[in-house]
């Protein structure tokens, strides 16, 4: 699927509302728990109450997955408190992989565990949506993971081209997405990690170099299941 992590080994994923970060953490927590590897997945989003990885802690655990959510997560009330779990899982041995919230004001809660993730070895990457509004310019791009980086006290390590429409996504709309990824990494003065490409478009995409498998259809949070992981 592309991005394999080192054993003991912290992913930090972080990019603006939108650019499919929490998709990309349920498929990779998923695909790594299915080969045996001990995952966790901390939901750092305490910004936004919607669509978090904290939605699937129930189907993610029956698959061995540990899932670290903020305490109040899914009960209905708007409370940015969070669990020491955190500190445990960032502690302890095993895949942890990061869902930070959207923007430097998502992305604030990390300056809290950067100590901790830079006593461990990890990767920070940063995913952008070109057809998002507040992203829609490679420099735009740019600014925003500028702002990620000075709240979360961390530096990314890559960018990771993420552009899609949700179930409208198409393989000409990814395609047609690479020049701006390119871009938007020369600008960062990152390297270009991969694209994420959904699994419905995997093989009409076989050629795009460094792809990221999205293989996964995420039913809405109130439908009360994930399907196809």
């Amino acid at each position: 699927m592309g991005l394999e992590l080192l054993a003991d080994e912290a992913l930090v994923l972080t990019g603006h509302y939108g650019c499919g970060k929490t998709s990309l953490a349920v498929t990779m927590a998923a695909a790594l728990a299915k080969k045996g590897r001990a995952v966790s997945l901390i939901d750092l989003d305490i910004v936004n109450p919607y669509f978090r990885a904290a939605d699937f802690a129930k189907q993610l655990g029956g698959m061995g997955v540990s899932v670290v959510a903020p305490v109040y997560a899914g009960s209905g009330l708007d409370v940015p408190a969070l669990s020491a779990r955190v500190d445990a899982a960032l502690e302890s041995s095993g895949t942890v992989i990061l869902d930070a919230g959207g923007d430097d004001a998502g992305a604030a809660v990390l300056g809290r565990y950067a100590a901790k993730l830079m006593g461990r070895p990890h990767k920070m990457l940063y995913l952008f949506n070109s057809c998002r509004y507040l992203t829609s310019t490679p420099a735009a791009c740019v600014e925003t993971l500028k702002e990620i980086e000075r709240a979360a006290r961390l530096a990314a390590d890559g960018v990771l081209n993420s552009t899609n429409l949700g179930p409208e996504t198409t393989a000409a709309l990814v395609r047609g997405s690479a020049a701006f990824a390119e871009e938007t990494a020369r600008l960062a003065g990152l390297p270009l990690m991969g694209t994420v490409v959904p699994g419905r478009l995997w093989a009409a995409l076989a050629d795009v170099p460094d792809k990221v498998l999205l293989d996964m259809r995420v039913a809405l949070p109130w439908e009360g299941r994930l399907d196809n992981i």
